[in-house]
């Protein structure tokens, strides 16, 4: 693994570090004061399109379909790069970016070359756009495998019936991933896949979820009654199914999230651990006892250790989805490693600000507000130490993510 940047990778970079002040972090701020997403025509969203800063996230038909390349496959080390400079600057405006999101892997991982055409292809004409990722129920977060909702075949329809929850961007979304299970007792056998398009019968946005962070972006919950679904819009139609199981491509859409979650964290993390050190420089090195200087300094440090150490391995999952290899126990070690350091560098900075850090003309708290949830999504701690568990042992795959 290459570990020097590109001159692509840090021109990407340079952009994002000059607009992130300027735009990302003063807009977070201001929503997160509001308590409300960013509405979708705000110009924001097409300034980034603009920008080209769309392109890090974007599904790229090469790519799916492995045509020639020039030179080795970089999509992934982009992602990971671009996700933690965005989410130093503020995570829950770089999960607002238009873009397929989570959506975008199982259609490449289990749709035809018409549904990826259909359902893709429209976010290349450079408007703000965006798909979404239904999996989350009521009864079933990290358990995949429990997932209630389900669907039944009627006629050239399949009718789908159940509840999702804490669906990203689903306020916005031109089509969202919906996984439901055909038959309850046949287990992940039973998952199928379906894109349902915004204004199907039966699909309703039911109410954004209230959060303590991440407030730029909304968490909706939503519900499917008797909502009939095209036979079309079965991912790779009925025949997949015959060899695959709805639930590889749920997996395709976390081995591939994954890492960029663990990486997000380390970005906001980062953030808290710049903050600090600033605040502890302006305002402690003279003024302090020495001891207790000391000490704030030591836990930088350790803090300092462990960011790097979290984006390594991010790092090595996202290197091998660009080779191409199997990369769910790297992720899963990314995932489980990364969130709680960046809660850890959040609480420490608000700490070493003193009771500063709880006021909200500082940044920190709102980082401390912001980096808990990136803890449970893609797969709660809980899961992840199972599934690594179970790999490092050489046990089946857990059901859950």
């Amino acid at each position: 693994m290459e570990f020097a940047l590109d001159q692509r990778s840090k021109g990407m970079l340079r952009m994002l570090a000059g607009i992130g002040e300027s735009m990302f972090r003063p807009l977070g701020m201001e929503y997160d004061r509001k308590g409300e997403a960013i509405p979708p025509d705000h110009p924001f969203f097409q300034n980034v399109i603009d920008m080209g800063l769309v392109r890090p996230f974007a599904l790229e038909k090469a790519d799916s379909e492995k045509e020639e390349r020039r030179g080795p496959k970089t999509g992934g080390r982009m992602a990971v790069l671009f996700a933690e400079e965005a989410s130093y600057w503020d995570r829950g405006v770089t999960v607002t970016f238009p873009g397929p999101g989570l959506g975008g892997p199982p259609i490449l991982k289990m749709g035809t070359p018409e549904q990826r055409e259909r359902f893709l292809g429209p976010f290349a004409d450079k408007k703000p756009r965006w798909g979404c990722f239904g999996m989350t129920e009521p009864g079933a977060g990290s358990d995949v495998a429990r997932i209630a909702t389900t669907c039944r075949k009627d006629g050239d329809h399949y009718v789908l019936n159940g509840a999702k929850t804490f669906i990203s961007n689903a306020d916005r979304a031109d089509w969202t991933i919906i996984f439901a299970t055909i038959d309850k007792d046949a287990g992940r056998a039973g998952h199928r896949a379906f894109v349902v398009e915004r204004g199907t019968p039966g699909f309703e946005i039911v109410r954004p979820e209230a959060k303590m962070g991440l407030k730029p972006y909304q968490s909706c919950a939503l519900t499917l009654d008797e909502c009939r679904v095209p036979v079309e819009n079965l991912l790779g139609g009925e025949a997949y199914y015959e060899q695959n199981t709805g639930f590889k491509g749920a997996m395709a859409a976390f081995n591939s999230s994954r890492a960029l979650v663990a990486v997000m964290a380390i970005g906001v993390g980062r953030a808290a651990f710049d903050y600090a050190r600033k605040f502890m420089k302006d305002n402690y090195e003279l003024s302090r006892p020495i001891p207790r200087y000391r000490r704030m300094q030591e836990e930088l440090m350790n803090i300092k250790r462990k960011l790097d150490t979290g984006r390594l391995l991010a790092w090595r999952g996202a290197w091998l989805l660009d080779a191409e290899k199997h990369n769910a126990l790297e992720a899963s070690m990314a995932k489980a490693y990364c969130p709680p350091v960046a809660l850890e560098a959040c609480r420490k900075a608000v700490e070493i600000l003193g009771d500063a850090g709880v006021r909200n003309d500082h940044y920190v708290e709102k980082l401390y507000r912001d980096v808990k949830a990136m803890d449970i999504v893609e797969g709660t701690q809980q899961i992840q130490r199972t599934v690594i568990a179970r790999r490092l042992v050489n046990l089946p795959s857990y059901d859950g993510r």
